[in-house]
């Protein structure tokens, strides 16, 4: 990777691609003591910067090749990619999408009138197929991160960067195979050796930051994430010493803090960014620098609304503004009431409950109270439940995982 074919990428890109202009946060910025932006890959033309490698990279390939017929595996983001570039150029494309892809990037990659075949648990699966079959059915494969080409047009992001923001001090990018973050760190460093790059990958699929810490590269044995995009064994080898040359620091992230990214993207931003497009964002509370000119690369939005509304609810139980708790109470008329004016004293807004007269064999012995309430906060919530202590209702919180059984 040159800043000579940084150069040729963008020049392909240009006319193509969405400039996704920086967005200044002033929330993030007071909640972390730095100025912080936002580029919002999420709002690219196929929902993801993934875009700008797979086109760059089929710009490159031969008509013999592109003949062929193109074939790859993804996760979601590169195969709508590859998708609509394959559309663009009029050929035949074929994805190998794991499983468990979420449904709006299938549905989105068949609609830019490509094949898919869906493969695996996760997107080492899916690639084995597709490499298997470029090789039995004589297809192109166009590799989702493994690919100076690719890696190339994904770092043309950078030049937008530096164009908005000439004076960034850090610029946070997600990492997965590593695609992203090698093009981005090294054309940063071509551009201005003093910006510090910092990647971050979801703790449960960190094999970047295992490769790094032994100095080559390393397959983990499971993985674990919401951050599906991200959701990678084993990073890509031709990319790897770029990261290693370029790439300052790499962060990790539990996925409960990608649950609270989410909200507050959505809450402060009015923006839908997927799991893997948050790591950004949560990686902001981590970083010690103050008064520093940030930026978090939101590397895509492709999210289909079970998921959002799975995220929505589990954002809210975690900030204390939905809870449940349960009571046990006598069995007589206005107990039922009593409780409801406690709630409604401490401005509490019940949701739903549940009056089970059945808990007990023996009625008398007591009934047991379910109620769901909105509230302000972990603060309320702990108001909440300390004025029914003190009325005499010893509450007993539910679980989260007790809330969804």
């Amino acid at each position: 990777m040159t800043l000579e074919s940084f150069r040729a990428a963008r020049s392909i890109l240009n006319g193509v691609i969405r400039e996704t202009h920086l967005i200044y946060s002033p929330a993030f910025s007071k909640a972390t003591g730095n100025q912080v932006y936002v580029k919002p890959e999420n709002m690219q033309v196929t929902g993801a910067y993934k875009i700008r490698g797979a086109y760059y990279k089929i710009s490159t390939l031969s008509q013999e090749e592109k003949d062929r017929g193109l074939i790859t595996a993804s996760a979601g983001n590169h195969a709508q990619g590859v998708a609509y570039a394959a559309q663009a150029a009029g050929v035949n494309a074929t994805i190998v999408m794991p499983t468990t892809t979420p449904l709006v990037k299938v549905n989105n990659t068949k609609d830019l009138g490509a094949s898919v075949v869906l493969h695996g648990e996760t997107f080492d699966d899916a690639a084995a197929l597709a490499q298997q079959k470029a090789t039995d059915e004589g297809l192109t494969y166009i590799p989702p991160f493994n690919d100076l080409s690719v890696a190339t047009g994904q770092g043309t992001i950078a030049y937008e960067i530096f164009s908005d923001l000439p004076d960034v001090d850090v610029i946070l990018v997600p990492i997965g195979g590593g695609g992203l973050a090698s093009g981005v760190a090294t054309l940063a460093k071509l551009l201005n050796p003093k910006v510090q790059v910092i990647g971050v990958e979801p703790t449960g699929a960190a094999c970047m930051k295992a490769s790094l810490d032994a100095g080559h590269i390393v397959s983990l044995d499971r993985i674990e994430t919401i951050a599906d995009g991200v959701a990678v064994k084993t990073p890509g080898d031709l990319v790897f010493p770029y990261l290693q040359q370029y790439l300052d620091d790499i962060l990790t992230i539990d996925d409960s803090e990608l649950v609270d990214a989410f909200l507050d993207m959505m809450e402060k931003h009015k923006m839908v960014v997927e799991n893997a497009g948050l790591l950004s964002v949560a990686a902001l509370p981590h970083l010690s620098c103050r008064e520093k000119n940030i930026v978090s690369i939101l590397s895509g939005g492709n999210m289909d609304v079970i998921t959002m509304s799975s995220l929505v609810q589990h954002g809210l139980i975690n900030r204390g503004r939905v809870f449940t708790f349960s009571v046990q109470l006598p069995d007589r008329p206005g107990e039922l009431l009593r409780v409801a004016n406690i709630v409604a004293k401490a401005n509490g807004n019940i949701i739903k409950l549940e009056h089970n007269q059945f808990v007990n064999i023996n009625r008398q012995s007591g009934v047991e109270l379910t109620v769901t309430l909105e509230a302000f906060g972990l603060t309320h919530k702990a108001q909440i439940l300390q004025a029914l202590q003190e009325q005499g209702c010893n509450a007993k919180v539910v679980t989260t995982a007790e809330f969804y059984n």
